[in-house]
């Protein structure tokens, strides 16, 4: 067995396939490895305590948390495998766990070792040199660390601080009882292409995503953008989704087909696929606009030439944010671009413009490789209230200055009527609340690699 237990030297360029909603990636090791953890917290049960009331979800930990017992984990970035992690490989962010339960509600309280505070993904800015004919010099930093062909760093990660929990729904999901995280892991998982006569199982090196192995088979996923949930009180909430089985191997097995079986909570596959590449599963719904989206849109330069990508909308009153709200937008705090000029100059609904070749406020400054973003670099994203399914779980995130405190709670059973959710008032035949089987992820500075803990189980105080 191969145990990781630091950085490796690999230096591989990273090459990732992205389907679905956002930019998900699994992490799953490969057979021959296994999760490095601190012996002296070498502990899995995470107790949650009765509550004799309901703490206030506002990322400050009160007096009545000391009650519940800490389970302290150290997720640790596996290497899944052809670069995919590469530059994060063997990391370790230390957490700590609490919970405690009433007769209606379930209440998390994590504790995130984190020594920089990350809530600018992806950030627009105006790169010069990129502005050439038919082209635009408005370009997004990275979100994740960026490596050249002799597996240099070429420029330090604007990606998110991020915690996810997986849960095993209605036990439905035979191999988390042992793999937790693993159990919908499919990272190169082999195919059968049916694109040849006769087909061939063919091997899968670039692409991977989480699926079940079965029909029934379902994974509650909660996953927490912390930039977002700290960035005003409209968006405070962990998105609640799920994972399923992708449709099955009539797509899954597809050439180009789509393997994600992540989904946002409130729609299902509806058994049919599309006619064209990827192949996505088709939905029974469509749902609204909601969490975090891109703040992006095409436009023409000088309105005839060439489409180029540049931001929708731009915060006017000099703030650098994360994300805008839609009270950004209707404040007029937030002007909507309505043109792109050659040169790189956006005009504004208002009628005023940025040109982004005055001084270097839009533009990088200092270290290529190291340095800061753009002084007034454009957010990248727009954040929109959750909704129905993906608002069951309320939730609350504080920087402190050398971690993050994350707050959290969602009803004991929802009104999930899809099976999209875990239930945790499923009782034992003596009538005591079942064990229920987790694994744990934190995304530190990253859109796709993160440190995993697999193998937990949440117990409940009788």
């Amino acid at each position: 067995m191969k145990t990781i237990l630091s950085r490796t030297g690999l230096r591989l360029p990273i090459l990732i396939s992205i389907f679905g909603y956002v930019g998900y990636v699994v992490s799953c090791t490969q057979k021959d490895q296994v999760i490095l953890t601190n012996p002296s917290e070498n502990t899995t049960e995470l107790l949650s305590v009765k509550a004799s009331a309901a703490p206030t979800i506002d990322g400050t930990i009160e007096s009545m948390w000391e009650n519940a017992p800490k389970l302290k984990i150290t997720p640790t970035v596996p290497d899944p495998g052809n670069g995919l992690f590469t530059g994060y490989i063997g990391e370790q962010y230390p957490v700590t766990l609490r919970s405690m339960y009433d007769g209606t509600n379930i209440y998390f309280l994590a504790e995130v070792t984190d020594d920089s505070q990350t809530i600018l993904p992806t950030p627009w800015y105006f790169n010069p040199a990129g502005n050439t004919t038919g082209k635009t010099g408005w370009t997004k930093e990275p979100s994740s660390r960026s490596y050249d062909a002799n597996g240099n760093l070429s420029r330090i990660a604007f990606g998110e601080d991020r915690l996810a929990m997986l849960w095993n729904i209605d036990a439905s999901t035979p191999k988390f009882i042992t793999q937790s995280c693993y159990a919908s892991c499919h990272v190169f998982t082999p195919y059968m292409d049916y694109s040849q006569n006769p087909a061939v199982y063919t091997s899968n090196a670039a692409n991977g995503n989480h699926y079940t192995n079965g029909q029934a088979e379902k994974i509650d996923m909660w996953w927490g953008r912390l930039g977002y949930i700290s960035r005003d009180a409209t968006l405070n909430f962990i998105d609640d989704n799920y994972q399923d089985w992708a449709g099955g191997p009539a797509i899954t097995n597809l050439t180009g087909g789509n393997a994600n079986g992540r989904h946002v909570d409130g729609i299902a596959p509806d058994g049919t696929k599309s006619s064209t590449w990827p192949y996505r599963p088709n939905y029974t719904v469509t749902p609204p606009k909601q969490g975090e989206y891109s703040n992006s849109q095409n436009l023409k330069l000088d309105g005839t030439g060439a489409t180029v990508s540049v931001p929708l909308w731009v915060l006017t009153n000099g703030t650098r944010s994360g994300f805008i709200l839609p009270a950004d937008t209707l404040s007029g705090n937030a002007k909507k671009v309505t043109g792109i000029s050659s040169a790189g100059v956006l005009t504004l609904s208002d009628n005023s413009k940025i040109d982004p070749t005055v001084g270097t406020d839009y533009q990088r400054t200092g270290d290529p490789i190291t340095g800061p973003t753009a002084a007034k670099a454009i957010a990248n994203y727009i954040g929109m209230p959750l909704l129905n399914g993906r608002s069951d779980i309320k939730a609350a995130a504080v920087y402190t200055g050398s971690g993050w405190v994350v707050e959290y709670t969602r009803a004991m059973k929802t009104s999930d009527a899809q099976k999209q959710d875990i239930d945790f008032t499923v009782q034992n035949s003596d009538g005591s609340l079942k064990d229920q089987p987790f694994g744990l992820a934190f995304f530190n500075n990253s859109n796709n690699q993160h440190g995993i803990y697999p193998g937990m189980v949440l117990k409940f105080q009788k």
